[in-house]
């Protein structure tokens, strides 16, 4: 088992929702998603133990679960977010969690950091990237 270098546990609420329109534009989101999705204000609910990450995105609208083990590929059904599949992998890069997501939209993935009592969360795909940042409860 790998050293946990950060612990991602516990519930967390959106404080800040930078350039999302942005990113979800790259991924070809239509603008009526787009319109409902930048007035939500998701919250992480995240169970981490040691490999095994479930991270839980909760919101009125939809909510949308990733179970997942670091360092293994799997198949992501992106149903929830933009109708795609592709090949993630998410691994530990220093004290951060990175993820890239193959598929057809190019430079896909997100990171997820901790930063005092912020949980840090950067988007991307295509160009575009969107900050978000969610404070633990």
């Amino acid at each position: 088992m790998t050293k946990m270098p950060v612990d991602l546990n516990g519930y967390w609420k959106m404080v800040s929702n930078e350039n999302f329109e942005e990113y979800l534009k790259a991924l070809e989101v239509n603008v009526a998603i787009r319109k409902i999705a930048t007035l939500l204000k998701p919250d992480k609910d995240i169970t981490h133990d040691g490999d095994h990450i479930i991270i839980k995105t909760l919101s009125t609208f939809k909510n949308y679960n990733m179970d997942f083990y670091v360092g293994k590929e799997f198949e992501e059904d992106l149903s929830g977010v933009d109708d795609r599949k592709c090949m993630t992998t998410i691994s530990w890069e220093g004290d951060k969690l990175v993820c890239v997501q193959k598929g057809e939209i190019e430079g896909r993935g997100w990171t997820h950091w901790v930063q005092g009592d912020e949980l840090h969360l950067e988007l991307r795909a295509a160009g575009a990237v969107c900050k978000q940042i969610f404070k633990k409860t």
